[in-house]
């Protein structure tokens, strides 16, 4: 990509989108394409194509999805598969008939089988059942790199599906009802400290294992695989047995009882923490092979206990978000 190339963003408010704005920014991209919701529903297919004929851009990212934790993918199915289906299908298919160079979209390790072995290899998607959980979210993700897969074999585009594992950083959601492990978790140790509590009570045993990662960091993983070189592209979309996909992680997980403590420290809860074993706890584990991504020369660059101390930091700076309407944006389950 040129510095002048014009570039969408679809969900560009979002934790990654807004990520990938900072990021481009910082490398001198200026044109940058970008449409809120009230201003581009990307659930309506004529509005869709209306913006990619009119705008023409030479690439996307696809950052644009309905997100949400464990008790808003079990509480709302409907809105979690019937919502990212159409905003998957109406970019990607406008991106074909535009003739867009490269799109990027953007996937969850949800997609992966629940009992998947450990670390989870691009291999291994379709190879078991998902975790009933979030199989909405996660069928619809599918679909959308069925998407990008069958339209590099038919129409020769060049679609890559990038799947990060859990992501947090500035910009996150921290309504309880929607929000992922670390900014729930965060937000649930700041009360339980701020009215003086003698406990915190969390979801699930605390046994899962899960890796985190930065939305910086992943943002900058995401402008890497937009940039790699043809030869190396090609290797990812031209094969006709194997998903054009690849893991976006650090490598590293830990318990979420780890976790937990982690965040009370960085946050100055020094009570008790509790577990309520009756709330479910998700798959098992959840740690993803990024051996490819790191072969070809890209590893992350910012420390879980660093990336959580300034995730704190956003938290405190934007405690008014937690009442907010819940936008258009992305991450993993």
């Amino acid at each position: 990509m040129n510095p002048s190339a014009k570039i969408y963003v679809a969900g560009h408010r979002g934790l990654v989108g807004s990520a990938l704005m900072r990021k481009l920014l910082a490398d001198g991209f200026t044109n940058l394409v970008v449409r809120t919701h009230a201003e581009l529903d990307l659930i309506d297919p004529q509005a869709v194509r209306g913006f990619f004929e009119q705008e023409q851009p030479e690439y996307v990212f696809l950052a644009a999805a309905l997100v949400g934790g464990i008790l808003a993918n079990s509480t709302c199915p409907a809105e979690f598969i019937g919502q990212n289906l159409p905003i998957q299908m109406n970019v990607i298919h406008q991106a074909y008939r535009a003739g867009v160079k490269r799109l990027l979209f953007l996937g969850s390790s949800c997609i992966y089988p629940k009992n998947a072995p450990q670390p989870i290899k691009e291999e291994y998607l379709l190879t078991g059942p998902l975790e009933p959980t979030n199989r909405p979210y996660a069928v619809a993700k599918i679909s959308g790199i069925e998407m990008c897969w069958a339209y590099n074999q038919q129409y020769g585009t060049r679609f890559l599906a990038a799947m990060p594992t859990n992501l947090y950083g500035p910009g996150d959601r921290y309504d309880l009802h929607d929000a992922h492990v670390i900014p729930a978790l965060i937000r649930k140790m700041h009360e339980a400290k701020a009215s003086g509590a003698d406990q915190a009570v969390l979801w699930g045993t605390g046994t899962p294992r899960r890796e985190f990662l930065h939305s910086d960091d992943a943002a900058e993983a995401c402008v890497f695989l937009m940039k790699l070189k043809e030869e190396k592209l090609d290797t990812l979309i031209a094969n006709e047995h194997l998903p054009p996909i690849i893991n976006i992680g650090c490598g590293k997980d830990l318990t979420v009882e780890e976790l937990a403590k982690l965040i009370a420290d960085v946050v100055g809860f020094k009570k008790k923490i509790v577990f309520d074993a009756t709330k479910p706890d998700g798959t098992p584990r959840k740690l993803l092979d990024t051996s490819c991504l790191t072969a070809w020369g890209w590893n992350p660059r910012i420390p879980l206990r660093e990336g959580l101390i300034t995730a704190y930091k956003d938290f405190t700076e934007r405690s008014a978000c937690a009442s907010e309407p819940r936008p258009v944006s992305t991450g993993a389950v």
